[in-house]
């Protein structure tokens, strides 16, 4: 069987994070930092065998659920149309993964900096291809904008997902403007995320009154 380049490159991240996690274990102590709350102060610690290995089993079993999607899918012909952009989005979300978990490596080596601040640039890269997929998105029951009315419509479906495509790639605008709002940055993108979500749910009912008339 032919092996996609995606899946090679998946591998190969994998195997990155695992061999850091080799390399910087007898170089840590036996506790590390492994959690920040909102204001940017760690809060949470772990042994080191947690915390250098948990990242990278972590990424593992999320790679391997997100390749097993489009095979258990009944609408898996509707994934594989747009299966190149879910690809993408499994190596972005990697590629995220292993940012983080060199940061906290770094922090932990004793490397001075605001975890929140180099954070927010990831997360904003992220919440941009996640808008991404999501325009190109066909209905499916695992990925996307899953509400009764859009599971139950294809016209509906890909309305909601224009429209969800837009404002996700807008909260990546919003993840950048934190930076700059260290106080009030985190309430701001949850305000946003929330009234996204309730108005993409919103929308979709009322796309879908609009469809049952016709």
């Amino acid at each position: 069987m032919k092996i996609k380049f995606a899946n090679l490159v998946s591998l190969l991240i994998i195997i990155v994070s695992f061999g850091i996690a080799l390399y910087f274990y007898p170089r840590m102590g036996e506790t590390m930092v492994s959690h920040w709350g909102i204001t940017g102060e760690p809060d949470g610690y772990m042994s080191k065998e947690w915390a250098l290995f948990f990242f990278p089993i972590l990424m593992m079993v999320f790679t391997a659920m997100f390749y097993l999607i489009p095979k258990i899918d009944p609408l898996k012909a509707n994934v594989e149309s747009f299966r190149k952009y879910f690809d993408g989005f499994i190596i972005v979300f990697e590629i995220f993964f292993l940012y983080v978990y060199i940061l906290t490596i770094a922090f932990n080596l004793g490397y001075e900096f605001s975890m929140l601040t180099l954070l927010m640039p990831a997360f904003a890269g992220l919440f941009y291809y996640m808008g991404i997929m999501i325009g190109q998105a066909k209905r499916n029951y695992f990925i996307g904008i899953r509400t009764p009315w859009t599971l139950a419509n294809d016209k509906v479906w890909d309305k909601t997902h224009r429209l969800g495509g837009i404002l996700y790639k807008l909260s990546a605008l919003i993840f950048l403007l934190t930076i700059f709002l260290p106080a009030t940055g985190f309430f701001l993108f949850l305000t946003y995320i929330i009234g996204s979500s309730l108005w993409l749910m919103i929308y979709s009912y009322l796309e879908f009154r609009k469809e049952s008339k016709i």
